[in-house]
């Protein structure tokens, strides 16, 4: 089974997208080596302010993996840099 999270977050304090990917990389860096997941961004590449990260799990357990995406939209959203804006979890 594969789940699936989608997190849009608006950056209001970054000014450069060099700024933007600096922050983007360091929670991506953190995100995978906290949890046993896989984290890219998706869109938004070009706009300095604005991002939507795409997390996935793959397990056997359903409870197990959306208890794991809640754990990890919670650190996501616990950075201070960023701000969630919408967020969804799929099944796929």
């Amino acid at each position: 089974m594969i789940l699936y999270l989608e997190c849009e977050f608006i950056l209001p304090n970054v000014h450069t997208l060099k700024e933007k990917r600096a922050v983007l990389q360091r929670m991506i860096k953190r995100t995978r080596q906290k949890f046993n997941v896989s984290v890219g961004e998706l869109d938004y590449q070009d706009l300095w302010q604005r991002t939507l990260i795409g997390v996935a799990i793959v397990s056997s357990d359903k409870r197990h993996s959306e208890r794991e995406l809640r754990m990890v939209l919670n650190f996501l959203e616990s950075n201070s840099e960023w701000e969630c804006l919408t967020y969804q979890i799929d099944e796929r």
